[in-house]
């Protein structure tokens, strides 16, 4: 039965809409005129049949929306965008090239670096994410022989990207999000390793080091390892011990192995970054690899992309498939033949996106057009299990999920070899080198086999398990994120209105609604609910194993692990996802050092092994730590009237300062100035400099220095005279007025002051309670578990970590960037 005749069927009943789905639909996806679900499906349905013929696109308009509302979405940029006027890409992600060379091209073609700035900064603008590959960039110490100068690597010129990415606001409010990777190989890797150790640098980046197999044997053989670049070093690297090998590569130093293993490791698990690529696994597995190198991903990583590739990804609800759920009304099963059906639909869906979509760069639509890289996947696989009644963390559930991974990748493979018998073959297709030994295509049945060589393939690759978040929670009733567990089954969210009010509300998994609408509200959830954080670390990579084998493309997990986890088995969990031919692994364990505001009692630290250049350790004061931009929402402000005198006479200014609340190391919270501003609509000719000088002081509270900043404006001096501002006490008890240097000077005293009185002032601690414990009897309902992280735009808490590559809040549920 075609999918556009049968009738989609969520579960056994109707829910009733989660306010939760409703806020995200809103902010989100709907345009002017929307306020459904069904009004986006319908503009993205007519959008995307438009790639049709003419006579068709009434057929195809009718299967897309039928498919849409059967649970098979586009990612957020297509639903989104699609249908509307804005000029903003449908893709969600790109990988840009950078060059060794400040313009222009290099001598092998790749895009100077100013160059690939622009172009991604083009790239952002229109509305998709980045990744990049700095490699190629010559090395600190490295010869430039056009400047007779020494180079200053890839670190310094990752600060400009990062800085870019701030300032380059992308189409419909997102910011760009972006991945950068370095080789393991690369002499400045060191310093890509322990980068995000420096508060506040690279907050616009996930980063990831690009490791070989070469590399990973040398650790367990415990050898050293080389640092190598093609370009010639400088004089005093060659004095210390460089030379040339002979494959022409420059090798600036050795060091050993298993110690840049260990700094590698030691960073992942005390900053959660740099995840790993295992590229040598991602270059075999690729059915390009006979005409491309792949080098980078997209920034959530489950795209490995060639230079100018780009994610078209659709991701399919599989809870939708589910029949007679929990075994209420029979026994729970997946209808794989529905599903497969949609997975077909999806597929040219998903071309057709590369037909229609704005394209940022000619060499992103160029590269799109000669390979149709497209990615189904699908969403809330942890939701589907619990509903069929089996655990995530056990061998049943990861069969079943093998199984619906293979049956999408046998049925995106036969719906692209159809496209193909149809529209034709992708311009790169070479079906002996596509099917040849060792590619993912050469892996496919034998009937698949055949058919692909018979009449071509539409599209390279087919599949891709991404991160969705959003699109989760907006059309799958908050059903559990890709290919994650359920984080929790509810928990309140905190709201900000637009009065500056906050409001709360419950927000619930979709298996446990399900479950607590069939069984009863008040009915315990049984044993197969498993949260993400009731489970080893070692099941989350079984699970991602027993996937990968059927997916072209990569895997975006992350792997949440608990505060205490041992380091050693930390570092196997990487060990072991190479050995099982992963393409990479990103984990996040909540600590004293990613949730330093939160902690009130500092914990003894374990002797770790001594990892290579070790930066000395960094301590954290909850006034200094960097705050990356300002909080969204109202804040506490204080208006300030100074009044003070000069040559010219009185002189009276407001000020407004804007504080925001932070905790102590000893359990405190007090306020941290965050923003300064000067109301509009002050005369004298003098106003431009105490606007400029309030926009500089804002930087410097958020960059955490802002008492340096102030005591430097106290030492400026000026030509009219000095300035009377304020009294001191004398021993007798006298007060004598204060004279100052300066109009700037009077003020940062008087600013000085405010501030002082106003850090004194002790607050409730509200939302910075404690982590809860992170394990959940069987059957409870469970509250949010809090972890430590970076402050949240929307509740305030210290509590954003990094999940299923987005920002997530775990005190208040919200969603922020996703990749």
């Amino acid at each position: 039965m075609d999918i556009a005749e049968r009738t989609p069927v969520a579960t056994t009943m109707q829910l009733p809409e989660q306010l939760i789905s409703l806020d995200v639909l809103i902010e989100k996806y709907c345009k002017e005129g929307e306020n459904s679900a069904d009004a986006i499906y319908t503009r993205v349905a007519r959008a995307l049949a438009g790639a049709e013929k003419p006579e068709l696109r009434a057929e195809w308009e009718q299967k897309f929306l039928t498919n849409l509302k059967a649970g098979a979405i586009g990612a957020g940029r297509i639903m989104s965008a699609a249908g509307t006027e804005i000029q903003a890409t449908l893709i969600n992600c790109f990988v840009q090239p950078v060059g060794d060379c400040i313009q222009g091209e290099d001598d092998e073609g790749f895009p100077g670096i100013y160059e690939a700035l622009r172009e991604a900064a083009e790239t952002m603008r229109r509305g998709g994410g980045v990744g990049y590959d700095f490699s190629r960039i010559r090395p600190k110490g490295a010869e430039v022989k056009g400047t007779h100068s020494i180079a200053s690597g890839p670190c310094s010129y990752i600060n400009v990207f990062d800085q870019s990415c701030s300032t380059v606001e992308s189409a419909g409010a997102r910011r760009g999000a972006q991945m950068g990777v370095l080789r393991i190989d690369h002499p400045d890797v060191l310093e890509f390793i322990t980068a995000k150790r420096t508060p506040g640098r690279w907050n616009n980046f996930n980063v990831s080091v690009g490791v070989s197999d070469a590399f990973m044997q040398a650790v367990q053989n415990d050898a050293d390892w080389e640092l190598v670049h093609k370009a010639r070093p400088g004089q005093k690297v060659l004095d210390k011990g460089g030379y040339q090998r002979a494959d022409g590569k420059w090798v600036y130093r050795k060091v050993p192995a298993r110690q840049l293993w260990d700094t590698i490791m030691q960073s992942a698990y005390d900053f959660a970054e740099p995840g790993i690529l295992f590229l040598d696994q991602i270059g075999r597995d690729n059915n390009l690899n006979y005409c491309e190198t792949i080098a980078a991903t997209n920034p959530c990583g489950e795209q490995p992309l060639p230079s100018y590739g780009c994610c078209d990804l659709g991701p399919i609800i599989l809870t939708r498939f589910v029949r007679n759920p929990f075994g209420v009304e029979g026994k729970a099963e997946f209808d794989f033949e529905a599903f497969e059906q949609s997975v077909a639909v999806q597929v040219r869906a998903l071309d057709n996106v590369l037909d229609v979509t704005w394209w940022p760069l000619p060499q992103q639509h160029a590269e799109s057009q000669s390979k149709r890289r497209i990615g189904v996947g699908f969403t809330g696989l942890g939701n589907t299990l619990s509903m069929l009644c089996l655990r995530y963390d056990r061998e049943d559930g990861r069969q079943m999920a093998g199984q619906i991974a293979e049956r999408m990748r046998n049925a995106a493979y036969r719906a692209s070899v159809e496209l193909a018998k149809e529209k034709g073959a992708f311009p790169k297709f070479d079906a002996k080198a596509y099917l040849g030994n060792g590619t993912f295509a050469s892996r496919l049945p034998a009937d698949i086999k055949a058919e692909i060589k018979k009449y071509g393939i539409r599209n390279s690759h087919l599949l891709s398990i991404a991160p969705t978040g959003t699109v989760s929670l907006a059309f799958a009733d908050n059903a559990s994120n890709g290919i994650e567990p359920a984080f929790s089954w509810s928990y309140k969210r905190k709201k900000r209105e637009a009065d500056g009010t906050t409001s709360e509300y419950t927000v619930e998994d979709h298996a446990a609604r399900v479950y607590h609408t069939l069984k009863g509200a008040d009915a315990p959830l049984p044993e197969y609910f498993v949260s993400a954080l009731e489970m080893s670390a070692a099941d989350h990579v079984g699970m991602m194993q027993a996937v990968q084998p059927y997916i072209d493309t990569s895997i975006s997990k992350t792997v949440n692990i608990p505060e205490d986890y041992p380091y050693d088995d930390f570092k196997d969990l990487y060990r072991q996802a190479w050995t099982a031919g992963l393409k990479g692994l990103a984990t996040y364990r909540p600590n004293n050092i990613l949730g330093a505001v939160l902690e009130a009692t500092p914990k003894a630290e374990e002797k770790k092994p001594e990892p290579v250049g070790e930066a000395a350790p960094v301590t954290f004061d909850p006034m200094r730590t960097v705050i990356e931009s300002r909080p969204k929402g109202s804040l506490n402000a204080v208006a300030e009237k100074i009044e003070y005198w000069t040559q010219e006479g009185k002189k009276r200014l407001y000020l407004i300062v804007s504080f925001m609340p932070v905790a102590t190391p000893d359990g405190r919270t007090i306020e941290r100035a965050i923003e300064f501003f000067m109301p509009v609509g002050q005369s004298g000719e003098s106003q431009q400099w105490i606007t400029a000088t309030m926009r500089s002081l804002s930087l410097a509270a958020r960059g955490g220095f802002l008492d340096r900043a102030l005591e430097d404006l106290r030492k400026v001096s000026w030509d009219r005279g000095p300035v009377r501002l304020g009294t001191y006490e004398k021993a007798d008890g006298t007060l004598v007025p204060m004279w100052h240097d300066s109009e700037v000077a009077a003020i940062a005293y008087a600013l000085q002051n405010l501030i002082g009185e106003r850090s004194q002032m002790e607050l409730p601690l509200k939302d910075l309670d404690a982590p809860s414990p992170n394990h959940t009897p069987v059957g409870v309902q469970q509250s949010l578990p809090v972890m430590a992280g970076k402050k949240c735009p929307e509740c305030g808490a210290h509590a954003m970590i990094r999940k299923d590559g987005c920002d997530y809040c775990t005190q208040c549920g919200y969603v922020g960037s996703c990749g």
